[in-house]
């Protein structure tokens, strides 16, 4: 039972983490987030990442909130076990 936690934690930090790529780079592509992909993207990270944004000090127009989450989550796998 403990295995399977380990794998399902996992298997959904690795998720959050392909879908914040995704978004970074739909951002260089589409920043309004205007197609289906996009808005998918943005409505599935946004409350993930607003939190971390409102912590950050202003940086201009480069976000840092997607690095920041991109350490959270690695530092999660490494405490999982990976």
């Amino acid at each position: 039972m403990g295995n399977f936690v380990v794998i399902f934690i996992r298997f959904l930090v690795l998720a959050l983490w392909l879908v914040v790529l995704g978004r970074v780079l739909m951002s260089w592509i589409d920043p309004r987030f205007s197609g289906p992909v996009g808005r998918f993207l943005f409505q599935t990270t946004e409350p993930i990442l607003a939190p971390i944004r409102r912590v950050l000090p202003q940086t201009g127009f480069i976000d840092l909130s997607p690095l920041v989450l991109f350490l959270i989550l690695g530092v999660l796998l490494r405490v999982v076990g990976i």
